[in-house]
């Protein structure tokens, strides 16, 4: 799962400055004991826990057609870190020898050898099971559904010894939490997730190919592929691709969703994002990279607040 393995010094001070992150400052003050479990579930990381996050509340708020239950959207918070958490536990023990030879992730509790083998594989079932647990008091068939996605989950950081897509694979993943989300509001898999699955994918696709851009040395290095690799220069107008299928895709669900219209104007804002992420954009200045591909969690809140608003009115 995407992760952040950066301290807070590696983060640029600006962008520091707009998102403090709580669990950055909380998580290294935790015991001895527990602090590299917490840093494998990439606790002081939580931008990728807002990635998966926010499109499952996307799923929840189209859904409900007025104001989302806080008790699931407080569920779905919930069952979404400790999933999140699981993948990337998953993640980190299939790549735990290539994140040795990595300077961004040599670090990693797995690749440093302060968590064993046998603790990783421990925590990362009970994460696997917690997370559904909480997600099955809030709907029984969303739990099932996440659970259903977990090979996915598993089978996610293989793919980039295989084939130079591994962002669409992971977009899979990520929206699987859509589906849920609406499931465990409707109770069926309707039009409106539908579209708004697919457009969470093109969105995954955009955002994490900007991610991959900061580790391309490092991925020719130890010969494993992304779309970083696979579209080079051409990153720029594909990436614009990416988020026009996302924009259009999420308007798509939103008019199948009979949304007010101050669903459209409140969305303009996400658009106007996107686009300031795509002209920015500095594919060969790691740093930069990282910023935008952070800033994405403002993209997500503003989808989010533009569907409640255009599901009250």
């Amino acid at each position: 799962m995407i992760d952040i393995s950066a301290q807070p010094s590696q983060v640029s001070t600006r962008y520091r400055f707009v998102v403090p992150s709580i669990a950055a400052s909380v998580v290294p003050r935790a015991p001895k004991a527990v602090l590299p479990y917490l840093q494998l579930a990439r606790m002081h990381a939580p931008i990728g826990s807002w990635l998966y996050l926010l499109p499952g509340l996307w799923g929840i708020a189209l859904a409900s057609a007025g104001l989302p239950d806080w008790r699931q959207v407080l569920l779905f918070t919930v069952g979404g870190v400790l999933v999140r958490g699981f993948g990337c536990v998953v993640n980190d023990l299939a790549d735990r020898k290539i994140d040795a030879r990595v300077a961004r992730t040599v670090a990693r509790p797995l690749a440093a050898g302060t968590v064993t083998v046998t603790g990783a594989l421990v925590f990362a079932v009970v994460q696997a099971v917690a997370g559904l647990l909480v997600l099955a008091v809030a709907s029984v068939p969303a739990a099932v559904f996440v659970a259903a996605s977990y090979p996915l989950v598993v089978a996610y950081p293989f793919m980039k010894r295989i084939t130079y897509w591994p962002q669409a694979w992971l977009g899979m993943v990520f929206g699987c939490y859509i589906l849920a989300g609406w499931l465990a509001v409707a109770g069926r898999i309707g039009t409106p997730a539908l579209l708004l699955f697919v457009a969470g994918v093109f969105w995954t696709l955009g955002y994490d190919t900007i991610y991959a851009h900061q580790d391309k040395a490092d991925d020719v290095q130890v010969g494993v592929k992304s779309l970083a690799l696979r579209l080079g220069r051409a990153t720029r107008p594909w990436v614009a691709g990416f988020y026009g299928a996302t924009v259009v895709g999420i308007v798509a669900a939103g008019a199948v969703a009979g949304l007010h219209w101050t669903f459209y104007a409140l969305f303009l804002p996400g658009v106007a994002h996107l686009l300031w992420q795509v002209v920015t954009v500095d594919i060969d200045n790691p740093a930069d990279c990282r910023e935008k591909f952070m800033a994405n969690r403002f993209f997500g809140w503003l989808v989010l607040v533009a569907i409640v608003a255009g599901s009250i009115f």
